[in-house]
């Protein structure tokens, strides 16, 4: 707010003008989204800078310039600077008194604005200029943002309203429209009824104080009824649609969060997979090296084991060896003789002991070798066992790949079928939102078919029931006049039969016929009808009680009296049934009468109604030329006032010129 302040003060002296200070003030007070200098003179200057300025701010939303006396130029300033502006939601510009030029920057306003959804125009003249005002709905009929105009007291015409319709036709935005107190007339009331079966957006439309029949009004306000049910309807499928589209939404969060659901459990499989191959590789890895590891040792043992066969048959060799030798020394020893008997003993032992060396030696060579062959069988049976384990380790690894691939089969299989069941649901949710729509359409189209067979129904209900009403008024009329004939004959008969015994009761009778009488004086008037005919009714009924008790009591008499004088009592009782037959004939013509002050009190409350209403727009059309009124003496004090003003200023000019001119007279000349 600050810095819009400071760029304000730094236009007005770019332009060599001083800002106002009463809009320094207003730009001080701090309102959110909100600028409001109404009933502040903006000069045009002032206008210029606001109108620069709010080409491209971002702080206001709300636009009030109410009584601003704008002039002409000021206007068309800050509009022009208006239409650029992307903010501003609401415009008041009530009071300024604006008429052609203005209309047509309203109109170019209208054309170029996209944010503005709120205008108020009220006590202007836009309709004075016809050329201007038609601009102005040029303006509004490409408009296709603004929601609510107001219009009041802005001397539209008739081909104003026509201008108006034709850009009711083409706009398809604006809901709510104030004609209130212009100068409308019939031409214009059914120019703007021929246009709203074209509009499906205005639902609310003030006619008031225009000098339009009540018939055009009710054809408007049924018109505006049936745009209003219409955007209802359009509101109940929007928000049908915005419910079913949250639905598909959730539906389709639902189905995606399943999806991804499905996707991780075959991904977490996948790994499983993979972790278990990894782990059945590296135990078949393992076990691989242990039987590489057995087999080196079986070949270091085969090795041990030629190694020692290769000694045994060494030692063999050398067993074979020593025979030949002992054979020999035996021989040797026989071609020896004696001489070397000790020789060959010594020999002997020897080759005992060595034969028996050897023995022993080849016996535990043999052990060792069936020792090593046991060993070596113990390794191959080991390494059989290995290769079993090998081959069944082999054969589950196979199985557990050929369950893991089944799995991730069976999981795309799945996984297929969820993407088929989700793009099923998918296509019945969006085919159930068409048929919806199409349901709702339907509907819609019914609807106003419904409501326009019930207007013209009601139409023509509306016409047989005024048909109705004039021959139940004929009829009452007609009736009316012959009860008051009948009245009149009972009365004289009444008062004939009873001039001297029923006095009371002709008296009573006479207010009835007063009450009669001022009941009949009240239906001719409009607003005290309705209590003193009530008040009348109730005395009514208080007078048929008092004749009733009144009957009773004279029966009494009579009863009394008919223990003294037999005659005369009969005589009496003849004449009491008579006048009782006359009473109750009287008491069914003032139930008719009842029911006729009753029908009559009904038409005064229609006819009372139809008088307020007619004096509440007389009230307000007179209080609004009131306000013009007032209007109109403070722009006459205004130019009073200023005229006083200038009078002032020119008188003190003039004595300034007549002081001054004597005193230059006697001024010396150089």
């Amino acid at each position: 707010m600050e810095e819009f302040r400071r760029a304000y003060s730094r236009l007005c002296q770019e332009r060599g003008a001083e800002p106002q200070e009463a809009v320094l003030r207003r730009l001080q007070e701090p309102r959110r989204g909100r600028l409001d200098l109404a009933t502040q003179s903006l000069t045009a200057d002032t206008c210029r800078a606001l109108g620069r300025l709010l080409q491209s701010q971002t702080l206001f939303t709300e636009l009030v310039l109410s009584d601003c006396m704008l002039s002409e130029e000021g206007a068309r300033l800050l509009l022009q600077g208006l239409c650029s502006n992307t903010v501003v939601r609401l415009l008041d510009l009530k009071g300024n008194n604006l008429c052609g030029m203005g209309a047509e920057v309203l109109g170019k306003l209208l054309r170029q604005n996209k944010s503005l959804q709120s205008l108020t125009l009220e006590w202007n003249n836009l309709g004075t200029w016809e050329e201007a005002f038609a601009t102005f709905c040029t303006g509004l009929g490409a408009n296709a943002t603004l929601r609510q105009l107001d219009l009041r007291n802005n001397q539209v015409n008739h081909k104003g309203a026509e201008e108006l319709a034709l850009a009711l036709k083409s706009n398809s935005s604006l809901q709510q429209l104030d004609l209130r107190w212009n100068n409308i007339g019939l031409l214009g009331g059914r120019a703007l009824v021929n246009c709203l079966p074209s509009n499906r957006t205005l639902w609310r439309l003030e006619l008031a104080g225009n000098n339009i029949p009540s018939d055009v009004l009710r054809a408007v306000e049924q018109a505006v009824d049936h745009n209003q049910d219409r955007q209802a309807a359009f509101r109940e499928s929007q928000a049908r649609t915005h419910m079913l589209s949250k639905e598909v939404h959730s539906l389709r969060e639902e189905k995606s969060k399943q999806f991804l659901d499905l996707m991780e459990t075959i991904h977490k499989q996948r790994e499983e997979i993979a972790q278990s191959s990894r782990t059945s590789a590296a135990r078949v890895g393992q076990l691989q090296d242990a039987l590489n590891e057995r087999h080196s040792i079986i070949n270091a043992l085969k090795a041990k084991l030629q190694m020692t066969e290769a000694a045994l048959a060494l030692s063999e060799e050398k067993a074979q060896d020593l025979g030949e030798r002992l054979a020999t020394a035996e021989q040797e020893q026989l071609s020896l003789s004696q001489k070397q008997s000790k020789e060959r003993r010594l020999e002997q032992q020897e080759a005992t002991e060595r034969e028996s060396k050897l023995l022993r030696d080849m016996s535990a060579a043999s052990e060792k070798n069936l020792l090593l062959r046991n060993q070596v069988d113990e390794l191959e049976r080991k390494v059989k066992s290995q290769q079993e384990q090998l081959f069944l380790a082999k054969q589950e690894l196979t199985n557990t790949a050929a369950e893991l691939k089944l799995r991730a089969v069976q999981a795309e299989e799945r996984l297929d079928a969820e993407k088929k069941r989700f793009k099923q649901s998918l296509e019945a949710s969006e085919q159930l939102r068409i048929r919806e729509v199409e349901h709702m359409a339907r509907h819609v189209e019914e609807s106003e078919r419904a409501l326009q067979e019930r207007v013209q129904r009601l139409e023509a209900a509306r016409l047989t029931l005024e048909e109705e009403l004039s021959h139940v008024k004929a009829a009452a009329l007609s009736e009316r006049g012959q009860v008051e004939a009948e009245l009149i004959k009972a009365k004289t008969q009444v008062r004939l039969e009873e001039q001297q015994r029923l006095a009371h009761l002709e008296e009573k009778l006479r207010l009835l016929a007063q009450a009669r009488d001022e009941a009949q004086n009240a239906c001719l008037q409009q607003k005290q009808a309705v209590a003193e005919a009530q008040a009348r009714a109730s005395q009514l009924s208080l007078q048929v009680d008092g004749l009733r008790q009144r009957l009773e009591e004279l029966q009494q008499e009579l009863s009394s009296k008919d223990q003294e004088k037999v005659v005369e009592v009969n005589r009496v009782r003849v004449e009491l049934q008579e006048q009782i037959g006359h009473l109750q004939a009287e008491l069914t013509a003032q139930d008719g009468l009842r029911e006729k002050v009753a029908a009559l009190e009904r038409q005064l409350k229609v006819i009372s109604g139809d008088h307020r209403e007619a004096l509440l727009d007389r009230e307000s059309e007179n209080a609004s030329l009131r306000e013009k009124l007032r209007l109109k003496e403070v722009e006459i004090a205004r130019i009073c006032e200023e005229e006083a003003q200038r009078a002032s200023f020119l008188q003190n000019a003039v004595l300034a010129y007549v002081q001054g001119a004597p005193l230059r007279a006697l001024s010396p000349h150089k």
